[in-house]
């Protein structure tokens, strides 16, 4: 056993619980498999639970429900929402003794967990490797240990490999003091949001209000320099001017060209009125990303009938909401060149030059984009994991960012051009995307209860639309699509509803009754 596998069980024999945080959900899953395995409890109702969350169990569900059964789990981004709440609710009844997680679990959650066993402090960072995660993340690890509604005292656990990690471990960690907090306001998209969010609610009408309202902000008391604020807020101030969304007016009410900051130092000090456009109000209320919104009417202004949906699903994968993106792995990196080229065409912005910065973010992109392609191809959830490394949980998170942004792009399809074939288009790909299904299948989706599995079933049983279901007799139906709702599926197409006959079952009978 491993000192992970070693604490574990400790932990079990005290009848206590444990959280184990890891790095990643690869290793959250495999750590609680390997400690499932010496254990001794059997918990079926539970491996039930994790099989029926989903509407056909996948690997990972199979995976979970091996190890919920004695006494372990697994907690990441990755597994339903249902499966989830499983975990947490079953670890505080204290059925679960033992969960392997990844650091999301630390956030917000109170559990009874006596001991915190840290695997590593360290994390991939991108270009730069390993590094050490913040002292805050640790602390907030560590303070999952011993919380007072569940447990006296509790033991948060790290790993050490040698003498000289142990001692920075204690000089980095124990004895470390947490970062400095800073405004979120500091970040681009979040000022560009809020400003316009403040200008759309007549909260700021004015250039002179809006430097009043932001240097009463905890942004401007942590800054100090409160004329480069100035010059930040001008710059925001100027790109939501240059892409629509407000308008500034010199004091005669006639809408002046933008005024820059530099400019301004120059000795202009005219009060600008401030207003939101009606595309600007539009996008406040949708809670976009004003990039985000312009990005995404460019993307409109170049799509026709020689499009397709994939041009509309790099549309929405390329935006600041969709992200984190499913990251392109080293081998994979000729099989989605192999996708960008054979899309190329559909692209609604051109490709960015190799050697930008923004490359790696828009061929991950094109990776996002050629899975939400396979997932309105009904292919199953086991494929995706396989061929794009997006668990169940990822796959619902994503597809309701995704039908969020469908639905702000026709809002502001209806604000700026009201083109109805473009919103035919965002329609149909919305209800594809949500439900992953390919276009045949849209007529019937107009049934409630009704799913991709079901509707695919009608289909190649002949029945492609609500005149088709009239045409089918009830029992054929329900053979189908089961009884209950071959019935309610009659009622809603408006159909009399006569009560099946017994034994008048179509298809093939049993050996017994020849």
């Amino acid at each position: 056993m491993d000192d992970i596998q070693k604490l574990a069980v400790e932990t079990m024999q005290k009848n206590k619980q444990a959280i184990v945080f890891v790095a990643s959900r690869a290793s959250a899953e495999k750590t609680a498999e390997d400690i499932s395995k010496l254990t001794s409890f059997q918990h079926p109702e539970m491996e039930e639970v994790v099989l029926k969350a989903a509407s056909s169990p996948t690997k990972q569900c199979r995976r979970l429900s091996h190890c919920i059964r004695k006494g372990v789990a697994f907690h990441h981004a990755g597994l339903m929402q249902k499966q989830k709440d499983l975990v947490e609710d079953e670890f505080r009844s204290g059925k679960i003794k033992i969960v392997c997680a990844t650091p999301t679990l630390a956030a917000g959650l109170s559990l009874p967990a006596y001991r915190v066993i840290i695997k590593s402090l360290k994390r991939y960072s991108g270009r730069w490797g390993m590094d050490w995660i913040p002292v805050l993340e640790y602390m907030q690890m560590a303070g999952r240990a011993g919380r007072p509604e569940f447990e006296k005292e509790g033991q948060a656990i790290t790993i050490a490999r040698t003498d000289k990690e142990k001692d920075e471990i204690h000089e980095r960690y124990v004895l470390g003091e947490p970062e400095d907090i800073y405004s979120k306001l500091a970040v681009e998209p979040v000022l560009r949001t809020y400003l316009l969010s403040l200008i759309s609610s007549g909260i700021i009408t004015d250039d002179k209000s809006m430097k009043e309202f932001f240097s009463r902000t905890f942004w401007a008391s942590q800054f100090k320099d409160f004329a480069k604020l100035e010059m930040i807020m001008e710059k925001m101030l100027g790109l939501l001017d240059e892409w629509g969304f407000v308008k500034v007016f010199g004091e005669s009410g006639v809408k002046d060209d933008f005024v820059s900051a530099n400019d301004l130092d120059q000795g202009k000090k005219e009060i600008r009125k401030l207003k939101p456009t009606l595309l600007g109000k539009r996008v406040s209320q949708l809670y976009l990303d004003p990039l985000t919104a312009r990005h995404i009417l460019d993307c409109l202004a170049n799509f026709s009938s020689e499009k397709n949906e994939f041009s509309l699903l790099q549309m929405i994968s390329h935006t600041l909401e969709m992200r984190p993106l499913l990251r392109v792995k080293a081998k994979e990196q000729d099989k989605i060149q192999e996708g960008l080229v054979k899309n190329y065409d559909q692209l609604l912005k051109e490709e960015p030059s190799a050697f930008d910065l923004e490359y790696d973010e828009f061929i991950n992109s094109i990776k996002t984009s050629l899975f939400f392609e396979a997932w309105i191809n009904e292919t199953n959830e086991d494929f995706l994991l396989e061929n794009f490394d997006i668990r169940p949980g990822e796959i619902r998170v994503k597809i309701e960012v995704a039908n969020w942004l469908f639905y702000a792009s026709s809002e502001l399809v209806r604000v700026s051009s009201n083109d109805k074939y473009l919103l035919n288009e965002l329609h149909k790909l919305r209800i594809r995307v949500k439900s992953g299904v390919k276009a045949d299948l849209l007529p019937l989706l107009k049934l409630k209860g009704v799913g991709r599995v079901r509707a695919r079933k009608m289909v190649l049983n002949g029945i492609k639309d609500l005149g088709d279901v009239k045409k089918t007799d009830l029992t054929s139906l329900a053979q189908m699509i089961g009884v209950k709702l071959a019935v309610d599926v009659h009622k809603q197409v408006g159909m009399e509803v006569r009560e099946i006959p017994k034994m008048t079952r179509k298809g093939q009978l049993s050996l017994e009754k020849f």
